[in-house]
């Protein structure tokens, strides 16, 4: 089933595996189903093992830089059980707001380099299913910050001695997270609304006093004032940015106690960011180290959009949306595995092409500098396609000889044929 969805085209369903795999034939099919909907499986298991060889890809001693995101499985159906009516992101904008139905899935991916491209790449290896409030379930509802909070422990319980870095969107933006993310020693690198609550540090207490002690002090000026201000002590930094290149950014950062009535306040750096060049609206990002630079705060911002490109290509190359299973654990184990299965390319063309040459299909109007998804997912097949049924030797004379040239040409069209 791993191989004949590596191989499939379109639909990512169990027949569609079969087939690719010659087993159209097979009078106990049903076997292959139970896989899914009836057998014992270990999934954290598989998401550590699965972690474990990514972070292989990283410097010895670097810091673990990961990315958590939602996304929707566009999916409705009586009989599929937690199906909820989200915001659809790729389609609504600030003014028009589109619903749909499907299933809310949590992802966290590593965020790392890959030898045959300039920008990061985002690797799933731990995928969570957030199950609708209004939908029947034996355990409290959980929100999926609360889900996130557990899969920090979680990392930190895998890796209990190494620097992670958790980097999420607006969506996440809660002190109770950054509180959680400060007790396991992850640093979070979240949004910031403009209009958040920044304290002062308490003053020290006078002596002698008794009573509570003050957890804040006196709230700082909000950042819509810095923002309007004409005399804000704005920096120039140059930051890695979107695409590969550099951009100056103009920046005001601080340190703060953030804060929000029912939670501690948690030490934070926020950085207020402005374009010179007027092309952008003011945002704001904060981190839970107070001693992290805007450089390196703004770097791991960026650096998280992967996880939209990530998002994409497997609903694109890897059959994600295409499933159709009923049962509630071929539902809640599908899409972590096709999710897995991106990072699985990935390491396994890093077995095959160790130097990082991904062989490219340009054409004369598709002018392509570096190997993408895409190439990948064709070098993997190939190579699939070449031990199943080049290697092996014929009992009789019944090949046909084909040049070398044709015969890569054709695995090439087969290979990206999906």
């Amino acid at each position: 089933m791993l191989l004949g969805a590596l191989l499939a085209r379109g639909t990512r369903t169990v027949t569609a595996c079969l087939r690719v795999l010659g087993k159209s034939d097979e009078p106990h099919f049903q076997n292959y189903h139970r896989v899914l909907n009836r057998a014992r499986w270990q999934g954290l298991s598989a998401s550590r093992i699965l972690l474990g060889l990514l972070i292989a890809l990283l410097p010895p001693g670097s810091a673990i830089v990961l990315a958590a995101d939602d996304t929707i499985e566009r999916r409705r159906g009586r009989q599929i059980k937690g199906v909820g009516c989200y915001r659809d992101a790729v389609r609504s904008s600030k003014k028009h707001v589109v619903k749909c139905f499907g299933l809310k899935w949590l992802s966290v991916r590593l965020l790392v380099g890959v030898p045959w491209s300039s920008r990061v790449w985002a690797l799933p290896f731990l995928t969570v299913w957030c199950r609708a409030k209004d939908q029947p379930c034996p355990q409290a509802h959980k929100t999926t910050i609360d889900i996130l909070m557990t899969l920090v422990r979680v990392v930190r319980r895998w890796l209990p001695q190494r620097v992670i870095v958790l980097v999420v969107d607006g969506g996440f933006a809660a002190v109770k997270l950054a509180l959680c993310c400060a007790a396991k020693d992850v640093t979070l690198v979240t949004r910031l609304r403009l209009d958040a609550s920044l304290y002062h540090p308490p003053p020290p207490p006078p002596s002698g006093k008794r009573g509570r002690k003050p957890l804040k002090g006196q709230r700082q000026r909000p950042l819509t004032e810095w923002a309007a201000r004409r005399d804000t002590p704005w920096a120039e930094v140059a930051v890695a940015w979107y695409g590969g290149g550099q951009k100056k950014l103009l920046v005001l950062s601080r340190t703060a106690l953030w804060y929000t009535p029912g939670e501690r306040p948690v030490a934070i750096r926020y950085v207020l960011v402005r374009d010179p060049e007027g092309k952008l609206r003011d945002a704001a990002c904060c981190c839970t180290n107070p001693e992290a630079t805007p450089e390196q705060i703004l770097g791991w911002v960026v650096r998280r959009w992967s996880v939209e490109v990530t998002f994409e290509e497997a609903r694109a190359h890897l059959g994600m949306e295409t499933q159709r299973q009923w049962s509630e654990k071929a539902i809640a184990r599908t899409t972590p595995v096709v999710l897995g299965l991106y990072s699985l390319v990935v390491l396994l063309c890093l077995r095959l092409q160790p130097d990082g040459q991904i062989p490219l299909n340009p054409a004369a109007w598709y002018a392509k500098g570096e190997a993408t998804f895409t190439d990948c997912l064709a070098l993997v097949r190939q190579h699939l396609w070449r031990s199943r049924y080049v290697v092996n030797s014929a009992p009789q004379a019944e090949c046909v000889q084909i040049p070398s040239k044709v015969l890569d040409h054709l695995f090439s069209c087969l290979a990206l044929a999906a």
